[in-house]
């Protein structure tokens, strides 16, 4: 099993495919093995990495207390010491606060910045606070069993079609939950989400953006994903119907959006390096 000594951890990682690279960032407790269906997707054309931030999965979890920033501080570490010096970077819910902040603190790593399920960092309680279903949650979680933690947050993420549609998935991705909350480590990365917010800095982000987000996400409001869109400078939104904080609804659909978002910057990017190494 590959690790990298990040930091105060040693931190698991994966790389699939070969090309430009594409970090993945997980969402809330995900680890690399989330990943899997992105991965089947983006490999064929990217080298994808995908690893397990700290306090999840097989990376360390140190009992120190974490930021949004320490996250930040791992992914450009994990980077540097695979030698790579910028990728196309991606992230979901925590994972997309995890990117902004990385873009913030290392823009000259990022080649292009997917945010998928996003609020504006992860804590902001002004201009797009989260949800009641979702505080509502965070407070009774601790009382439930790993599989009622697991169904409600199912029902939290999906939409109700989805679910009746798709059983024999849902049912196997509750038992995955189920047996990751068992295991579960002090949540750090709530600790570290609360309370932060990017949407001062946004207008600061030069990497091209690409934003795309359900529009019945009982999370994140798509609200969040407007302001995104609209504060970081040129930013594109996509948002889908029918579909919820996990964005499986949207199936294929949101995987041509992502490549044909990473084929245009990819071009962009190797023409402006072209550029300067003429000059």
């Amino acid at each position: 099993m590959p690790y990298a000594q990040v930091n105060d951890l040693n931190m698991y990682y994966e790389i699939h495919g070969e090309g430009e690279p594409v970090v993945l960032n997980n969402g809330g407790g995900g680890t690399a093995k989330s990943q899997e269906q992105r991965i089947r997707f983006l490999s064929p054309e990217y080298r994808v990495i995908a690893f397990d931030a700290r306090g999840t999965g097989r990376t360390d979890s140190p009992d120190t207390p974490h930021t949004m920033e320490t996250f930040a501080d791992d992914l450009a570490g994990l980077l540097k010491e695979l030698g790579i010096h910028s990728a196309h970077v991606f992230g979901e819910s925590f994972g997309s606060g995890v990117a902004q902040f990385f873009v913030l603190n290392y823009p000259e790593m990022v080649r292009s910045l997917i945010l998928a399920s996003s609020n504006l960092g992860m804590g902001d309680q002004e201009h797009n606070p989260p949800s009641r279903e979702s505080m509502d949650f965070q407070e009774q979680m601790e009382t439930m069993s790993p599989e009622e933690r697991a169904e409600a947050q199912i029902r939290l993420f999906v939409t109700q079609e989805y679910i009746d549609n798709n059983p024999d998935y849902i049912r196997k991705r509750m038992e995955r939950m189920a047996k990751s909350a068992s295991r579960r480590r002090p949540n750090r990365q709530m600790q570290a989400a609360t309370p932060t917010s990017t949407y001062d800095r946004l207008p600061e982000i030069k990497a091209p953006t690409l934003v795309v987000h359900g529009e019945v996400d009982r999370i994140f409001s798509v609200n969040g994903a407007r302001i995104l869109a609209e504060r970081i400078p040129n930013a594109e939104l996509v948002t889908f119907p029918d579909t919820g904080h996990l964005l499986l609804e949207a199936g294929d659909k949101l995987y041509k959006v992502m490549l044909d978002f990473l084929k245009r910057n990819s071009q962009k990017y190797r023409s402006v390096n072209n550029e300067h190494r003429r000059e």
